[in-house]
């Protein structure tokens, strides 16, 4: 019997998020399900939205106006903060897929989490890290649309980290060795597939982000980590110090 696709609704905030990257976005979103409820909100009349007022028959996403009522007062957010509680009160929906480079959503994705659904965050390197680490997976819109094999991707390579980066970086480092820690079995080994389950439960994390294609990258990539195949299976266990 064929397995449910989740039902996801999509909610743009139009004034920080660029049209470009709105392809790349659906087809994001369907790797995880549906995108059966896509809006995108935003004061319609400004000159400003002109490119998403274009291309939002193409991708059959409802615009949702909001006037600017009070100046330096983004009205959009309330507007888009309300209509995601009414959705995940009165929808039977899966997840929710955020588009947006403003931290104001935070809280929200907090309540949604609290429900037991996933947020899928999308916005640029400029987004606030609270709404990036509140969110289920948050992918940065800079890095979406690079080529599949990103390690011999030219696009990639301005983005992605070096070794002695990914090692400078606390929080990264924190989050893989906890995992493998958390994960190993009585030899030390880990299977790299529960170590990414692991990261999943723990933290908001997306291996393009670093500019790397696969979580297996980013390990081989660090020389503090031993690899090896078994099976189509990868194992990650922590180098001893020498």
């Amino acid at each position: 019997m064929k397995q449910a696709e989740s039902k996801i609704a999509l909610l743009i905030d139009a004034d920080n998020a660029p049209v470009a990257k709105v392809d790349a976005i659906l087809a994001e979103i369907a790797k995880y399900g549906v995108a059966n409820i896509r809006r995108a909100y935003g004061n319609w009349k400004s000159p400003k939205l002109k490119g998403w007022e274009d291309c939002l028959h193409d991708y059959a996403i409802r615009p949702v106006q909001q006037f600017d009522y009070t100046k330096g007062k983004n009205a959009t957010d309330a507007a888009l903060i309300i209509d995601a509680m009414d959705l995940l009160y009165t929808q039977k929906l899966d997840a929710f897929a955020l588009v947006s480079s403003d931290c104001d959503f935070t809280p929200l994705v907090m309540r949604i989490l609290t429900s037991g659904l996933k947020v899928y965050g999308f916005g640029e390197k400029k987004t606030p890290s609270p709404f990036v680490s509140a969110c289920s997976i948050f992918l940065y819109l800079e890095t979406i649309d690079q080529a599949v094999d990103t390690e011999t991707s030219k696009a990639s390579a301005s983005v992605r980290k070096t070794a002695q980066e990914l090692k400078q970086d606390t929080k990264l480092m924190n989050l893989l060795r906890g995992a493998v820690a958390n994960t190993q079995d009585e030899d030390g080994w880990s299977r790299l597939s529960v170590i990414g389950t692991h990261i999943a439960n723990q933290a908001s994390f997306e291996s393009r982000n670093y500019g790397y294609a696969k979580l297996s990258s980013i390990f081989e990539a660090i020389d503090l980590f031993e690899m090896r195949r078994k099976d189509k299976a990868i194992y990650v266990k922590t180098r001893k110090k020498k």
